[in-house]
């Protein structure tokens, strides 16, 4: 072979090591576009993981988010993977009827799906500095049903110390419109309970909620709570019931 003949050997070599570099590189970008996103995300908090200290620790925060939220959310876009069917309609709608749900994955649904939604507004109903108490027309409900702020949180922390386990407390409408206070277990939301709830505000039962900032006293834990609770949010979800 001359000096022309291995140049063009090379030439080719390299003409062919680049095509295939580029088919690679495409078919890597196309194999990246057709994977779809996550069906379902973990919400930001909307405010810095230190921001409602003291009242709960930024550490807390941190875990509770970042770690035990997120792990619904993994857990829930695998499931959703599996069965596409699940992401169709809102996580209300899909909550509201999980006992039509297969037996294969109702269970997991209720867990993750669950917890995914309770999360969600649960972050959405503390801020750091809001306002100290609820305005407008909540307020004139709460007391309407309870007589004062103060008589509803009361109520609110008797239901969760005598809770036992894990769960949720709700301040929420009843059937027939009215507000009342409820519990669900575990991960369960308001929407799976017999005859339709919906929640106003909701505060987390679980030991992760708090269990840096105050240990396993959830009295203190609940006392604490009340100073940042975004009564705005809780207000918008109250006027959005009854508009």
């Amino acid at each position: 072979m001359n000096r022309r003949e291995a140049m063009q050997v090379v030439a080719g070599a390299a003409a062919a090591a680049f095509v295939s570099t580029e088919g690679a590189i495409l078919s890597s970008a196309r194999a990246r576009e057709a994977v779809a996103p996550p069906t379902f995300s973990l919400p930001p908090l909307g405010y810095a993981f230190d921001a409602l200290e003291p009242y709960i620790d930024a550490e807390t925060m941190r875990l509770h988010h970042g770690t035990h939220h997120a792990a619904y959310v993994d857990s829930l876009n695998a499931i959703a993977a599996a069965n596409p069917g699940i992401a169709r309609a809102s996580m209300a709608k899909t909550l509201g009827i999980i006992e039509t749900l297969p037996d294969a994955i109702r269970t997991a649904v209720r867990q993750n799906m669950g917890g995914h939604w309770n999360h969600s507004f649960f972050w959405s109903l503390m801020t750091p500095g809001g306002a100290r108490e609820p305005q407008g027309q909540l307020k004139t409900a709460i007391e309407g049903t309870f007589g004062s702020v103060a008589a509803m949180q009361k109520v609110m922390e008797t239901t969760a110390l005598a809770d036992f386990g894990s769960g949720w407390v709700w301040l929420g409408t009843g059937p027939q419109g009215q507000l009342s206070v409820f519990s669900t277990p575990n991960e369960d939301t308001p929407h799976m309970i017999p005859g339709g709830r919906t929640a106003v505000l909701g505060v987390d039962l679980w030991e992760h909620a708090h269990y840096l900032s105050h240990d396993a006293a959830r009295g203190a834990y609940l006392s604490a709570w009340w100073n940042v609770v975004n009564w705005d949010k809780a207000g918008e979800a109250f006027d959005g019931l009854t508009s």
